[in-house]
């Protein structure tokens, strides 16, 4: 599951682009257990919402946090990567129209990247719908098929979707974790105790791309 947290315009107000993606074991356990979270715990006019996002700014501080206690304990293992809107190279750019399709694109390359070498006979992938200036859906799952495949075994079964996070609950559960690690970046409040609860579920370190191998 991949989805992200972020623009790619110098004039937003946020510094970070964050791309986050999670394995689990059984996605139909997580997606039922954060919607039985959810339906529980969320005030009630919004608990038969489509889609709990974590960018909504209706949610109190202690319930955010206990949100994310929660997905935590659901056996997500989490890998992402972020960028400084600054550190964009030139080469992403065309006549001053950045070309995000593209940018995006090889960040989510870069993540899924990181799950290979491996010897599991399928690889699925599903990340969150997005406009893809420049690229079309179809370009974007050929060229990351394109990048995987060599490193993955003979006969193995690709799958690379892009879905409506209103109607894949995983997807809302990356949301969550790509807003609470940019949260953090940002320096934001509860940033510190949003990184603090996933840090355990996290594999490796978070890879920032375009300035080095920076870890945090």
């Amino acid at each position: 599951m991949v989805d992200e947290s972020g623009q790619f315009s110098k004039h937003s107000h946020e510094n970070y682009f964050v791309v986050a993606s999670f394995t689990v074991g059984d996605i139909r356990r997580t997606a039922k257990g954060f919607r039985a979270w959810c339906r529980s715990h969320f005030p009630r006019k919004m608990r038969d919402q489509s889609e709990i996002k974590w960018s909504s700014t209706r949610y109190p501080d202690e319930l955010r946090l206990k949100t994310l206690r929660e997905i935590s304990k659901l056996d997500v293992r989490i890998r992402f990567a972020y960028l400084l809107h600054r550190n964009i190279p030139a080469d992403y750019h065309h006549k001053d129209i950045l070309l995000s399709g593209l940018l995006y694109t090889n960040i989510v390359g870069e993540i899924l990247t990181s799950y290979l070498p491996t010897s599991d006979k399928e690889f699925r992938v599903f990340c969150d719908r997005r406009r893809l200036i420049g690229m079309s859906e179809t370009k974007f799952k050929e060229i990351l098929k394109a990048r995987l495949l060599p490193a993955l075994p003979k006969g193995v079964v690709i799958q690379i979707e892009m879905v409506d996070s209103a109607a894949v609950v995983n997807i809302q559960i990356a949301d969550w974790i790509a807003g609470a690690l940019a949260r953090y970046l940002e320096k934001g409040k509860l940033g510190e105790e949003c990184y603090k609860i996933l840090k355990e579920n996290i594999i490796g370190e978070g890879k920032e791309l375009f300035n080095g191998e920076s870890t945090i």
